[in-house]
């Protein structure tokens, strides 16, 4: 199973490992985000075709739903499946109920509880690679994270294309806030629960409330902003105006200082002249964004940007660079500032690092390493806070353990078990 892309893309990918059960074929789950991830995406074929030429392969995802006609056109690929179909049993001859698969490449489950988009960006193509808004009922969302649970995950990441939309096609209208607090309720024994990316301008008063005061609701949110200069967001269609993105960080970090921003951001956009740039690079630091994610735009076949007119490739690229300059500056003094601190960490493959709970990477100084453990991470739950409890810590790939942070280089944390 090779996934590119986004985090959906992941939860989508362990849903067709367990239909495949022990088949030998090789799925391919594209992206379509960027010209790019699109080149990507052929280039992982062609690697996946050359280590395993005899075996059967599978392109789905939503680069083989936007063009299929050119994926099945590659020789080294035996079929397409589109994203509508990709989940069903019939697609991959799998008969009866899906099995959970917990996947043991991630320390963490990616569970996916909506996909499509009714919004239209004027960059994005996404709406054709999976349609409009649908979501999954918060039974069968709260059962899987339960067996997540069950299998020894400690922590489970929500993901979707527009997750704030969550709700509105289901009986009742149920908000993603609604959702976040029956999984709390429901599944107990879970210690870390993570939002993916959100747009910023729907985190309505119960979500908002969920994300700054409950401790099992980790302290990282991940914005979909784009840019920071009004003119370019009414051209890319977005919601929010800059001020919107800059009061609802404020807001944020009054009420939950450790909380931790990342923001999707985009380099470039047409018609982006040198005063709009500088607004979105002044946006870094006005929301206090510590895991930038930088896109150089690139226009999408089929999309109203494309029509726009265009910035040159070499001023994307510079203006790009700067962004991730900027965007690497603040998480360098962002890791700084937590040296000296006790974090929990969830231990990721192989052993020797994971992530806090507002997700820092951690480096641990171990003079043995950690091997996956079965059961409970803790011997005893007690009081928890950021995902973590007061008991006796076992540690193994997959445990959350205490680490005390003492230095830091300007992309992770360095530090030893407290």
């Amino acid at each position: 199973m090779i996934s590119l892309g986004c985090r959906l893309n992941i939860a989508e990918s362990e849903t067709i490992r367990g239909l495949l059960g022990d088949r030998d074929v090789v799925v391919v789950n594209s992206c379509a985000v960027t010209a790019e991830a699109v080149k990507q995406t052929r280039q992982a074929i062609r690697r996946a075709r050359r280590a395993r030429p005899s075996v059967r392969l599978v392109v789905t995802g939503c680069a083989a739903t936007i063009d299929a006609p050119a994926f099945i056109a590659m020789g080294e690929v035996d079929a397409v499946v589109d994203n509508a179909a990709k989940l069903m049993p019939a697609s991959w001859q799998a008969r009866g109920a899906t099995p959970i698969a917990a996947s043991t490449d991630h320390a963490r489950a990616f569970v996916a509880v909506q996909t499509g988009c009714d919004h239209a960006c004027t960059f994005c193509t996404i709406p054709a690679g999976r349609g409009a808004s649908r979501s999954e009922p918060a039974g069968s969302v709260i059962d899987r994270i339960a067996a997540l649970v069950d299998t020894g995950k400690r922590e489970v990441v929500l993901t979707g294309v527009d997750m704030t939309s969550y709700g509105h096609d289901l009986p009742g209208a149920p908000t993603l806030g609604s959702l976040v607090e029956r999984i709390l309720r429901h599944v107990p024994a879970l210690e870390r629960l993570r939002l993916s990316s959100i747009d910023s301008i729907e985190i309505d008063d119960r979500l908002f409330v969920l994300v700054t005061q409950e401790a099992r609701v980790m302290p990282h949110l991940h914005l979909s902003l784009q840019a920071g200069d009004d003119l370019i967001l009414k051209r890319m269609r977005r919601r929010h105006l800059r001020a919107d993105a800059v009061r609802i960080v404020e807001r944020l970090k009054t009420a939950r200082p450790e909380i931790a921003i990342g923001a999707d951001l985009i380099a470039g956009f047409p018609t982006e002249d040198a005063r709009a740039f500088a607004n979105t690079l002044a946006l870094i630091d006005d929301c206090d964004i510590v895991h930038g994610h930088i896109f150089p735009y690139s226009p999408r076949p089929g999309t109203p940007a494309a029509r726009m007119p265009q910035v040159d490739r070499e001023t994307i690229r510079s203006r790009a660079a700067q962004l991730r300059t900027a965007a690497g500056a603040s998480k360098a003094a962002w890791l700084k500032r937590l040296i000296g601190t006790t974090q929990w960490v969830l231990i990721e493959k192989p052993g020797d690092r994971g992530h806090t709970p507002a997700f820092a990477e951690v480096r641990l100084l171990l003079s043995v390493r950690p091997e996956p453990v079965e059961g409970p991470s803790f011997l005893a739950t007690a009081d928890r806070k950021n995902g973590a409890s007061t008991g006796s810590v076992r540690t193994g790939i997959g445990c959350v353990v205490p680490v005390r942070i003492t230095a830091a280089t300007d992309t992770h944390l360095i530090g030893t078990l407290a």
